[in-house]
């Protein structure tokens, strides 16, 4: 699975605590991080670089842990790999029209995601009568990536972020990036609690479990004890990958291997 930065380890963690025989590889592209303020046919490019880097890898199935990513490049990708690829998109909007009571549903997301309407779009092919609330929030990535995922800078950004979904009261908010569950505190508390908060990593999660075992791809370990291991990539900074990753899992992680995306060195295997 990918992200522009250690966001998607949100999603990681679900598919760990659901399917803990699997091995997984985790690539954050910390070198271009964020997305969300880039232009879709970049962020597309970007996707389509690290999908090629994956599949050399012999995976069976690739998660696009990224909105705006998967905004960008989800359906094309799939047209283009032969490797079953899924996104963080549907499966959250699909808990959001089970969950908005009032058939409001609220959109928190990057820029990129906001322009691409691929929420209201997915929303609106599953019930076509809930209105659907977009907010860009462009500051919330690169302060989480910043490790600041409480305190007033976050507050006072979360705040503005939040009053028009408050203004025009909604039944359930989309976390519409994989970054901001780890701000979910924050923004649960500004809202209230008759406002669900539906996070896309527990929906994708289960995705990927559904489709592992059509497939009949799930790991069958020979021992109790065979859990699967996990592999991180960045394409930045490795040693801050690994402290800002480690936070956010509630783990350490021991090794980064670093990747140079866009050039021959990103074509090597990994070594397990």
């Amino acid at each position: 699975m990918f992200d522009s930065g250690v966001g998607g380890l949100t999603v990681l963690s679900e598919i760990r605590d659901r399917m803990p025989f699997e091995n997984t590889v985790y690539f954050g592209d910390t070198a271009r991080v964020p997305y969300g303020v880039r232009d879709l046919t970049e962020v597309r490019w970007f996707a389509y670089e690290i999908i090629r880097y994956l599949t050399r890898l012999n995976v069976k199935l690739v998660v696009i842990a990224c909105n705006t990513a998967t905004a960008a490049a989800l359906k094309t990708a799939q047209r283009s790999f032969d490797v079953p690829i899924i996104g963080v998109i549907e499966p959250g909007a699909r808990a959001a029209t089970f969950e908005a009571q009032n058939r409001r549903v609220g959109v928190l997301a990057t820029e990129a995601t906001v322009r691409s309407r691929a929420y209201a779009k997915a929303i609106s092919n599953i019930d076509a009568g809930i209105r659907v609330r977009e907010q860009a929030c462009p500051e919330f990535v690169p302060l989480i990536e910043r490790g600041i995922t409480e305190g007033p800078e976050l507050e006072s950004a979360a705040e503005v972020y939040l009053r028009p979904l408050m203004e025009d009261p909604v039944g359930a908010v989309i976390l519409g990036c994989t970054h901001y569950p780890l701000i979910s505190a924050t923004i649960n508390r500004i809202l209230g609690p008759e406002v669900r908060l539906i996070s896309s990593a527990g929906q994708t999660a289960l995705e990927v479990g559904r489709i592992l075992s059509r497939r009949g791809y799930l790991r069958r370990p020979t021992h109790a004890e065979d859990f699967g291991s996990p592999v991180y990539v960045c394409s930045g900074d490795p040693q801050e990958f690994a402290a800002l990753g480690s936070r956010f899992l509630d783990e350490e992680i021991e090794a980064v291997a670093p990747a140079e995306v866009g050039s021959r060195r990103s074509d090597a295997p990994l070594l397990y």
